[in-house]
C-alpha cells in the first residue's frame, strides 16, 4: 500500500502514456480524503489542466451545485479522474490512456475506502462498473462490488451540453443522498 504522498510522486513522474508529452499539470483529486463518497469523471480538461485540479471549470462549477443541492460540499467528497492528464481538445481518454491511469485510480480508491463510488459520465461507468456500459439506460441503477456500492450519473459538462438531461440527473442526485443517508444510519446503529 501506497501514501499519498508517493501516488502524488508517481503520478507527476508518470510517462505512461503520450498524455504525459501534453500537459501542463497532473490533475490528481481533490475533496476529503477520507469521504465516504467518491466521484469519477473522465479526465481534465483545459481549466484542470492549467491548476492541477479537478472540476474547476463551467462542469466543476455545475458539480459544486448539483452536491450542494443534495447538502454535500467537498468536505464530504473526494472527486477524481480516470485519466490524470488532459486528452487534447478534451477528446474522451483511448482505452490505452485509461489504462495507464488505472493504478493511481485504484491506489486512491484502496487510500479512501468509499462506502460510493460516483461515476461522472459514460468513459468513468465502462472503465469502473462495465465496459458496455449505457449511461441512457443504466445511469442511477446500483451496482456492488466488493463492498463499495456503485452508480453513474451524467456528467456535469453533458448536462451543460443538454440540460433536457437535468430532470434524470437530479432523481440519481437524490438517490444518492438517499444512499448515502442509509449508510450513515446504519454505521450510527451499530
Amino acid at each position: 500500500m501506497i501514501t499519498w504522498d508517493e501516488l502524488e510522486k508517481y503520478c507527476s513522474a508518470c510517462t505512461k502514456c503520450p498524455l504525459a508529452e501534453t500537459r501542463h499539470n497532473v490533475v490528481i483529486g481533490k475533496g476529503n480524503r477520507n469521504a465516504d463518497i467518491m466521484l469519477v469523471g473522465e479526465g481534465p480538461g483545459y481549466h484542470e489542466d492549467m491548476e492541477g485540479v479537478p472540476f474547476v471549470g463551467a462542469a466543476g462549477q455545475l458539480l459544486d451545485k448539483m452536491l450542494a443541492s443534495i447538502g454535500l460540499g467537498l468536505d464530504e467528497v473526494y472527486i477524481a479522474n480516470i485519466v490524470k492528464c488532459r486528452p487534447p481538445q478534451n477528446r474522451d481518454p483511448l482505452p490505452e490512456e485509461r489504462e495507464a491511469c488505472m493504478d493511481y485510480l485504484r491506489c486512491q480508491y484502496l487510500l479512501i475506502r468509499p462506502k460510493i463510488l460516483v461515476c461522472l459520465g459514460r468513459i468513468a461507468a465502462q472503465a469502473l462498473i462495465d465496459p458496455d456500459f449505457r449511461i441512457t439506460r443504466q445511469r442511477g441503477q446500483w451496482f456492488g462490488k466488493k463492498g463499495c456500492y456503485m452508480t453513474a450519473t451524467y456528467h456535469p459538462s453533458a448536462l451543460l451540453r443538454d440540460t433536457s438531461k437535468k430532470r434524470e440527473a437530479w432523481e440519481d442526485l437524490k438517490e444518492i443522498r438517499k444512499k448515502y443517508d442509509e449508510l450513515r444510519d446504519n454505521t450510527n446503529e451499530q
